[in-house]
């Protein structure tokens, strides 16, 4: 059971968060207002003339130099069919307040020295994607890769790397599992239960309620994971939140969008997954 201490702990760092947020928010107010005078920054430039349901910074300086401390690598990824868009890319959907939430909650509840206020975007095939241990994929199904790209994230987790994929419901899993046999050809997605230490290497995950994910109307949340060898006592190497979104929760915990709850839930699971990842 989770302790009382750590509970208050959550909500606590929420409420730093808040703070911290509504600074950024004013930063990104008056950055968006420079922009539409100059006539705007378009995010990528894959999605010229599509607008997003929110703005999106100039994301090819969101880069971050490694220094030592934790850094949050969001993975950026190419989609089937740029037609169906009509908001910011599907990697960058809650960037960057979920990555700059998260990083502040990991920083306030562990001794995790974490980088808070910069934004870490990579390609797949980026050599420095192995200075970061932990990276996150939104929107896994729109992912597309080539042969590079394949290549760089297999050695990234052969090399120790972990793998967050969220943000993604119904059939879009099939597209996950295609995706990932070009990257591992020889591993197969598990489901992964309550009892993995993934679940309690922090906080204590006790129960995997099927109905809490955030698209829970498309379907039961499932988690499936991809193991080192295959084997389930082996390393993780993956962990994909079938109809569940933690970086919304995680955008939207300071606004009263979402219940508090929900969010602190999801924190609970990245912080949780960051542990497993830094521990094994």
């Amino acid at each position: 059971m989770l302790s009382a201490s750590r509970s208050a702990l959550v909500a606590l760092a929420v409420m730093i968060a808040i703070g911290s947020a509504m600074t950024l928010g004013a930063v990104s107010r008056e950055a968006r207002r420079s922009s539409e005078r100059e006539g705007g920054a378009k995010a990528d430039q894959d999605f010229q003339g599509f607008r997003g349901r929110r703005p999106v910074p100039v994301i090819e300086e969101a880069k971050a130099e490694y220094d030592g401390r934790f850094v949050f690598m969001r993975l950026r990824h190419g989609v089937a069919d740029l037609r169906m868009m009509r908001r910011e890319p599907p990697w960058a959907h809650d960037f960057p307040r979920a990555d700059f939430h998260f990083m502040k909650i990991l920083s306030e509840l562990t001794f995790t020295r974490a980088m808070l206020d910069q934004g870490n975007i990579r390609t797949l095939d980026d050599p420095e994607m192995a200075m970061f241990p932990v990276a996150y994929m939104s929107e896994p199904g729109f992912w597309t890769l080539n042969d590079a790209e394949a290549e760089g994230l297999r050695a990234y987790l052969q090399k120790g790397g972990f793998i967050i994929f969220d943000d993604f419901r119904g059939n879009h899993i099939d597209n996950l599992f295609r995706q990932m046999r070009r990257v591992l050809p020889d591993h197969v997605f598990q489901k992964v239960d309550v009892s993995h230490p993934i679940f309690h290497s922090f906080f204590e995950i006790n129960a995997l309620d099927p109905r809490s994910g955030y698209y829970s109307d498309e379907g039961d949340t499932e988690w499936w994971g991809v193991y080192e060898d295959n084997d389930p006592r082996k390393r993780l190497l993956a962990i994909a939140n079938n109809n569940h979104d933690l970086g919304e929760l995680w955008e939207f915990s300071d606004t009263g969008y979402v219940p508090v709850d929900l969010s602190n839930e999801a924190y609970k699971f990245g912080v949780n997954y960051v542990m497993y990842a830094m521990t094994h």
